[in-house]
């Protein structure tokens, strides 16, 4: 579970992304300070290097994309579908041999 500390500088991070300013301690700062929230002095640091570099408007925007999200509409999962069942069926066959071959079936 994320402390107290780690939550107000993502959101403050999350402020300054959306507000294209760019990601520094000193703003870090600001907005905690404005936000009246106090913070291990670490924490900023953290996150103004973690956010160098890094595209967060179009990774926040573009969360869902490339997710698999089980509502059918095709794709490659689907694809898949129909090989997994038929090795599903071979594995119970094979199952089904080894009890005969043993002298006795559960189901019959």
């Amino acid at each position: 579970m994320a402390s107290n500390d780690e939550l107000a500088c993502v959101y403050a991070a999350l402020i300054l992304m959306d507000d294209d300013v760019s990601i520094t301690v000193e703003k870090i700062n600001t907005i905690l300070k404005a936000a009246n929230v106090t913070v291990e002095p670490y924490w900023p640091g953290l996150f103004a290097k973690a956010a160098t570099g890094l595209d967060l408007k179009s990774i926040v925007t573009n969360i869902g994309a490339g997710v698999g999200s089980g509502g059918g509409g095709g794709g490659a999962a689907a694809a898949d579908a129909p090989a997994e069942k038929k090795e599903e069926k071979v594995e119970e066959e094979e199952a089904e041999e080894s009890d005969e071959d043993m002298g006795f079936s559960l189901f019959g």
